[in-house]
């Protein structure tokens, strides 16, 4: 028996008490679960980001030996500016069956479930390991993972299956959209605007390409899906700019326009092809403007890349987390998962977890007692099975 031994609960509060917002260090999060895991005599390791300031962490409990079982989740949390919370953010309370604060449905509740298995594993003396893996920057593209998927690939027994545990109702999910952005900032000449024709606007341009975001958009909700689109909602690609600024002056031609776009792919789409078509029109607008002036442009930055989880054909991951929940209906989300990565390094890959979607990024988010003691009972008969 650990000096540290905490309920589930408990170390959800704990969690939440963490402000681990993705602009902000996880650093205290992540060097509190080392200690966690140093008093049940578990080693871990971190995986840090270029500038120190975040890491990863990863841990094999038990054996090391192939076949365990990888719980994944993220650390970090979206922003609580500009929301009106009825209680504190970062204290986790219940209400009416509920436990509200931030990230505890998404998805602190499942990384304390992780958490609170490591003592359950360790006393049923399990025959094969469970890992555990804590990431950084989920929310802002999934870019935090991927050294610490590729060093657990490299260096810890292979598993023999991963549960990204994203808030799921605990239904098994085989499927998510892949995701690609784009940074984008258009150059171009100021002028003042009654000689409009003499410049480049960069505002202008901008509009170019949304005018194609949006023609293609269209295109694409108007086709008809193939089977693999049929299984997502919606059942197409989509393209979006959610902020975009520019310019300086009504009667100045704006010289600079910053915007980000993304793109959610059906799995089974590639990437490269879609970035190919954007960076083909962000080429023939361009081409447009140096011809008014040769000094203006247009500058693109990949910002990330989020691969698609790809249904399975008998995959290990999928068989077990049926048998374990008892869930055989067909779930897909729209959304991306670090499931992406750790399929892409090899893994059979599923996300299942506690709790709904739906109540995350929302103020007084929540995770329903029920579905927060779903998730322990799962966690209790993973154990058992990696005992036998």
């Amino acid at each position: 028996m650990s000096s540290n031994d905490l309920s589930p609960r408990e170390i959800l509060a704990k969690l939440v008490s963490f402000p681990t917002v993705s602009r902000d260090s996880n650093l205290p999060l992540i060097d509190w679960a080392a200690e966690y895991l140093a008093g049940y005599g578990v080693d871990s390791v971190k995986v840090f980001s270029e500038d120190g300031k975040k890491a990863n962490l990863y841990a094999n409990v038990g054996p090391q030996v192939p076949g365990g079982i990888v719980l994944s989740g993220h650390t970090d949390v979206v922003p609580v500016d500009g929301q009106n919370w009825e209680s504190d953010p970062w204290v986790l309370i219940e209400r009416d069956g509920k436990l509200f604060g931030r990230g505890a449905v998404d998805m602190k509740g499942f990384d304390a479930l992780a958490l609170a298995a490591v003592p359950l594993a360790l006393k049923a003396g399990v025959k094969r390991p469970l890992q555990i893996a804590l990431s950084y920057d989920e929310e802002v593209g999934c870019n935090g993972c991927v050294s610490m998927v590729e060093e657990m690939a490299g260096k810890l027994p292979r598993a023999g299956l991963v549960i990204v545990g994203e808030p799921s109702r605990m239904k098994v999910v085989t499927a998510h959209k892949g995701s690609i952005s784009f940074d984008v900032r258009i150059v171009g000449v100021p002028v003042h605007s009654s000689m409009q024709h003499e410049g480049v606007s960069a505002v202008h341009e901008a509009g170019r390409i949304l005018a194609w975001l949006n023609e293609t958009n269209d295109a694409l909700m108007a086709a008809a899906p193939n089977e693999m689109a049929a299984m997502f909602d919606p059942p197409f690609t989509t393209i979006s700019v959610g902020q975009i600024e520019g310019g300086t002056a009504h009667n100045i031609t704006a010289g600079e326009c910053r915007f980000k776009l993304g793109m959610r792919m059906v799995a089974g789409e590639d990437p490269a092809e879609w970035r190919a078509r954007f960076l083909a029109k962000v080429a023939e607008v361009e081409a447009g403007m140096k011809r008014i002036d040769p000094k203006a442009r247009i500058e693109v930055t990949d910002s990330f890349a989020v691969p698609a989880l790809e249904p399975e054909t008998d995959g290990a991951a999928e068989r077990f987390t049926r048998a374990l929940t008892g869930d055989n209906s067909t779930n897909t989300v729209s959304y991306g998962t670090e499931a992406g990565h750790f399929q892409l390094n090899g893994y059979s890959t599923v996300v299942c977890g506690p709790g709904d979607i739906e109540q995350a990024h929302k103020p007084d988010e929540y995770i329903e007692l029920s579905e927060f003691e779903a998730g322990w009972a799962f966690m209790q008969k993973l154990v058992d099975h990696l005992a036998k």
